[in-house]
């Protein structure tokens, strides 16, 4: 697995960082600079098939989750005793809910996460195709299995976000239409306590850390102080 470690101050906590679908570390480096200027250490990899990691395919987020679980291990064993935060987005978000109860962190950040792929593919066939794109996404998640090994039932991780015990913040765009309000909305719901949602006005699918810019840093730095250093 790729990836970059850069120690913090000690005692201040540790962050894993977590691309999206077809991206890689890199889409992560602004994360990691603001984290890092408030004292903690990152860790920010590349996902099997993505980037400098090796693999076949991209599973979004069902095989990732293993690799999640691996740099949580690699976190704890580099820094013993520290408190652990992690900002999963997109897939990386699905990736942190799939690995469940062997990757709890401290405190989890959880940016524009789909609640089912049916649903991610729904939605996103609806913006090229209109009405008819919904009617083809049965289609093809019946390739799924042949494609990745993966059935559909094996990537809803709004089965599964009630098993972290963490605290969540969950952070989604009023428009958008990749994972929308809605299904933001029963991901929180789902969710157990304790959690908390941050919608960003007028935001797509993007990048919410360049799009919200300070607005984003405070947020997500006042919700790991609380919880990586009890203030």
């Amino acid at each position: 697995m790729g990836g970059w470690f850069v120690p913090g101050v000690e005692h201040q906590g540790a962050v894993l960082l977590l691309h999206g679908v077809r991206a890689n570390r890199l889409s992560m480096v602004d994360r990691a600079r603001f984290l890092h200027t408030a004292g903690y250490a990152v860790l920010l990899i590349d996902f099997q098939a993505s980037g400098q990691s090796p693999g076949d395919a991209i599973t979004f987020g069902y095989r990732e989750a293993d690799d999640v679980k691996a740099a949580l291990r690699y976190l704890r064993h580099q820094l013993p005793g520290e408190r652990i935060g992690v900002i999963g987005t997109s897939m990386g978000g699905a990736a942190t809910i799939l690995a469940g109860p062997d990757a709890q962190a401290d405190a989890i950040v959880l940016e524009q996460v789909y609640p089912t792929i049916r649903q991610a593919l729904e939605d996103r066939l609806a913006i090229r195709l209109g009405t008819v794109g919904r009617w083809l996404a049965p289609v093809l998640l019946a390739t799924l299995h042949g494609h990745l090994d993966i059935y559909p039932e094996q990537l809803r991780p709004i089965d599964h976000i009630g098993s972290l015990l963490s605290p969540k913040l969950l952070i989604v765009g009023d428009r958008d239409r990749h994972t929308t309000l809605a299904e933001s909305y029963a991901m929180v719901q789902a969710a157990r306590a304790p959690k908390e949602l941050w919608i960003v006005r007028s935001a797509e699918h993007v990048d919410l850390c360049r799009y919200a810019g300070d607005a984003y840093q405070r947020k997500v730095l006042q919700f790991f102080a609380a919880h990586l250093r009890g203030g």
